[in-house]
């Protein structure tokens, strides 16, 4: 089985600094990844490894099953890019922008006025780039990307400049990319985006991988407590304290709803006991933890360098 992307034990020299070190991973056809991790973490260097502008210092870097550094272009017309700081000539139109793309990457010749339909720009197709908005220019700089329907789209904080509806719409785009098979990398800050849209997490820190699965599987790997938040009528919330005995951590938010947080081992147990008809609440929610907090506890369990 070719992966369309392999890392193996990648590492990258800038001088004494280990930009990338010993990080592996694979990522099959259709999959969704997120690489989190602060400014210097290794993401961008990683994407340009895979992109081919840069080579490893060690290790193995595969695209498609090649190298994506030796200059084969059959590779690269399947590799679909995004930089983080989109950048277009301000003096030509929508148009000409990603008509000059679609030439230099041999696509299909009038792809461009279908690709601005598809994000949204046809209304300013024939308007100066000069004059987009950031968000306009972040979605030329995305039908750029998915010129040729490339088979990997490597994308580095995508949905810079893009308001809540428009992000919407971005990872709509996302799924029926995903759904037709295209693999996915992204490199983000927004982990709450990531939720919902990421099938997996790779979590960089100093240029090491320090935590890599779906949000399934950092939750089972971290076993951080899950909030579980309960409602009772109002003025119910002391009925409700004595009923589930006071535990510790108990916290009552106000005369209705109380919170606590419970283990792995302890969150059957506790909603076993709430099945009961003598639970004194209304309604209750559980809220596991989130990818920051996985992140954070992450990176508070490195290994010291």
């Amino acid at each position: 089985m070719i992966f369309p992307i392999v890392l193996d034990e990648v590492e990258r020299h800038y001088g004494p600094v280990k930009a990338v070190d010993g990080v592996s991973f694979c990522a099959q056809a259709g999959e969704v990844v997120a690489l989190v991790g602060h400014n210097g973490a290794g993401k961008t260097t990683l994407i340009k490894l895979m992109l081919g502008l840069a080579r490893p210092s060690a290790g193995r870097v595969a695209m498609l099953g090649q190298d994506p550094a030796d200059g084969d272009v059959s590779v690269r017309k399947h590799l679909g890019y995004l930089p983080e700081t989109v950048s277009f000539h301000p003096a030509l139109t929508g148009r000409e922008t990603l008509r000059f793309y679609v030439r230099l990457k041999g696509g299909r010749r009038g792809g461009e006025d279908a690709l601005l339909e598809r994000l949204g720009l046809a209304h300013a197709a024939g308007r100066r780039v000069g004059t987009y908005s950031k968000g306009m220019r972040q979605r030329l700089g995305l039908a750029q990307a998915m010129i040729g329907e490339p088979r990997v789209m490597l994308l580095d904080e995508p949905t810079t400049g893009l308001d809540p509806e428009l992000r919407q719409q971005f990872y709509a785009l996302l799924r029926e990319m995903q759904a037709g098979g295209t693999t996915i990398l992204l490199s983000s800050h927004a982990l709450n985006e990531l939720e919902g849209n990421a099938t997996r997490v790779v979590i960089l820190d100093g240029g090491r991988k320090i935590a890599d699965g779906s949000l399934d599987e950092l939750r089972r790997m971290a076993r951080l407590p899950t909030r579980i938040r309960l409602r009772t009528a109002d003025g119910g919330a002391p009925r409700l304290r004595a009923w589930m005995g006071e535990p510790p951590g108990l916290r009552q938010i106000n005369g209705h709803i109380v919170e606590i947080d419970a283990s792995p081992e302890d969150k059957a147990a506790f909603l076993r006991r709430a099945a009961g008809a003598d639970a004194p609440f209304e309604d209750l929610d559980m809220m596991p933890p989130g990818l920051d907090e996985l992140y954070a506890h992450f990176l508070a369990q490195r290994a010291p360098r």
